[in-house]
């Protein structure tokens, strides 16, 4: 392991032990928010705490194969030794790119829920339909990772197609995973209404915002116009009596939440402020990312809602993820929620660049 990555593990042990004493202090805890703070510290610090004794032990272990190989004079006992020398080795190598992948700096981020955010773009009734079957596609996807979803608004055309639609996915790494989702999805098929079987290209935008805790993002009160009104089904006709449907204007940005789902308007107001909320969240961290080069950034594509991002051509039953070059040939399978090769490869595309990015920061700085 480099110096530089084992002196920052020993500062996470040490940091470790210290957050473990300050949460027998009396005085942490009585004090709830603090407690709370450094308890997410302390079980964010923990894997690379267990990390590094594993990898201690393994070193100790290593070293004494080594020892039986610089002294021993026996073949066989010589043999033994040297195939548990490779075996350890091995493990230390494994263990090291974990520890690597673990000093990656955890985004503030990494443990929100999602709200996901549907548009029919280009394509007319056609867009429409494709954006349905996004909205299907990461509803499936969700129920197969055991993740909760939650309508907060759909606009539906009167085709069974999908103008907008904002949900809820809440779940352990929901954001941390869907958030490469978002960007101009493409697809590539032949309408039902083509009478002459002229393959059409229509579009659908996917923009995936993190969730906020309420501690967060501080809104206050006077900042916000809220409006009441009914809910509105196809054609805009009122399926309501009582108005339930809530709007909400943040002044200050001229940012809009709006929910109709839920059948009590107390209901809608907590789904609206939520999305508001992420909203807010969201553009304040697309701030903070332009003013980081690109270099540290380590992302993988601009991170812009017009990206196009991803191909769905049904002639050729494919799937293609532009940011990476990466293609899949099970069309059927992808729309109905297996998107984990995906979401995998470009985790795995990130991880890298960070990992790279931490490489030369590392590396001492030439005379």
């Amino acid at each position: 392991m480099r110096p530089a990555l084992r002196d920052k593990l020993k500062a996470i042990v040490a940091r470790h032990r210290e957050i473990e004493q300050l949460l027998s202090d009396p005085a942490v805890a009585s004090d709830g928010a603090r407690r709370k703070k450094l308890g997410r510290e302390y079980n964010d610090l923990q894997r690379l705490v267990d990390l590094a004794a594993s990898y201690e032990k393994k070193e100790a272990e290593f070293a004494g194969a080594r020892l039986i190989l610089e002294s021993e004079k026996d073949p066989e006992v010589l043999a033994l030794a040297r195939e548990e020398a490779d075996g350890l080795q091995k493990a230390l190598d494994a263990l090291g790119r974990e520890v690597e992948v673990a000093l990656i700096p955890k985004e503030a981020t990494a443990d929100a829920d999602a709200i996901l955010e549907i548009r029919a773009g280009a394509g007319g009734d056609e867009a429409g339909l494709f954006a349905a079957e996004l909205l299907r596609m990461y509803t499936r996807h969700a129920e197969s990772r055991g993740w909760k979803v939650q309508m907060v608004s759909l606009n539906e055309t009167g085709v069974g197609g999908v103008k907008e639609a904002v949900f809820e996915v809440s779940g352990d790494n929901a954001y941390t995973r869907l958030k490469y989702e978002s960007g101009v999805h493409r697809v590539q098929r032949v309408p039902v209404t083509e009478a002459s079987g002229r393959i059409h290209t229509s579009t659908a935008t996917v923009a995936v915002l993190p969730r906020p805790e309420e501690i967060d993002i501080e809104i206050r009160p006077e900042d916000l116009r809220i409006d009441i009104y009914h809910s509105s089904g196809h054609g805009g006709q009122n399926v309501q009596k009582v108005a339930t449907a809530v709007r909400i204007t943040h002044l200050p940005t001229g940012i809009v939440a709006a929910s109709q789902r839920e059948r009590s308007q107390l209901q809608n107001k907590t789904l609206a402020m939520e999305v508001l909320r992420a909203r807010l969240w969201d553009m304040e961290l697309q701030k903070q990312q332009a003013s980081i080069s690109a270099d540290r950034r380590a992302q993988v594509g601009t991170g812009e809602r017009s990206e196009k991002i991803r191909t769905y051509n049904y002639p050729q039953t494919r799937v293609t993820d532009h940011r990476i070059g990466f293609t899949s040939h099970n069309l059927q399978r992808v729309l109905s929620g297996e998107l984990d090769e995906f979401i995998d490869a470009l985790l795995t595309e990130e991880q890298a660049r960070k990992l790279a990015a931490i490489e030369r920061t590392a590396q001492p700085a030439t005379p």
